[in-house]
């Protein structure tokens, strides 16, 4: 949603993932936040009552939110909806990023995850929901393309973990090698399994196979 559209509340949610996935929790204090938000500091205690914890995780709910209703909009975007096609769409948001602004963000999840989940659990709790969330919306695309549900979900998983590694490879390399190369190496793997028609008309295996 655009930033005159949203409340002091859900900007403050906006800026605390913004600020995370750039610098981490540690370094992200309320302050900032509220800063960052154009938000009064008094109102951080009055909607976030249990302080930066709180707002951390529901800072990670929303990236989680928004990285899962990303997914549709990267179908439409395809003319023909393909496995590779998907993951090249999930991958391009960050290298269209990186290449003009920059590689100083990253997943606010996986930063929250870095810092937060040995010390607060209800943290790690927040990302194992966001990633839960994510990785249902692109097996549920994968599904819809044809991919067996049985292999949906491992395939959805080994998506989002390349994506992930990939960002951190980026940002150390201050390069898209990592990610590009990514999306050249996974792309036939991923379209592999959609079953092709046998010529007999029937489903026959999977391409590849």
């Amino acid at each position: 949603m655009a930033g005159a559209e949203r409340g002091p509340r859900e900007r403050m949610v906006f800026s605390a993932a913004q600020l995370i996935r750039r610098a981490g929790v540690g370094a992200t204090g309320m302050r900032e936040v509220a800063a960052h938000a154009r938000a009064p500091r008094g109102s951080l205690q009055h909607y976030f009552p249990d302080g930066k914890e709180q707002l951390v995780n529901e800072a990670v709910g929303w990236a989680g939110r928004y990285a899962g209703n990303r997914v549709s909009r990267f179908l439409a975007a395809l003319p023909e909806p393909t496995p590779s096609g998907l993951f090249s769409e999930m991958v391009r948001q960050w290298t269209d990023e990186y290449e003009t602004e920059g590689f100083e963000g990253g997943c606010p999840v996986a930063a929250a995850t870095v810092d937060c989940a040995r010390t607060a659990d209800s943290t790690r709790q927040a990302a194992e929901a966001a990633f839960t969330r994510w990785t249902d919306a692109v097996a549920g695309a994968l599904t819809g393309m044809g991919v067996p549900e049985e292999r949906s979900r491992p395939l959805a998983t080994l998506m989002i973990s390349s994506l992930e590694g990939a960002l951190l490879i980026a940002r150390a390399e201050r390069s898209v090698r990592a990610p590009t190369t990514a999306v050249r190496e996974l792309g036939p793997l991923l379209d592999a399994a959609v079953p092709r028609p046998a010529a007999d008309g029937g489903t026959g295996e999977a391409v590849g196979n």
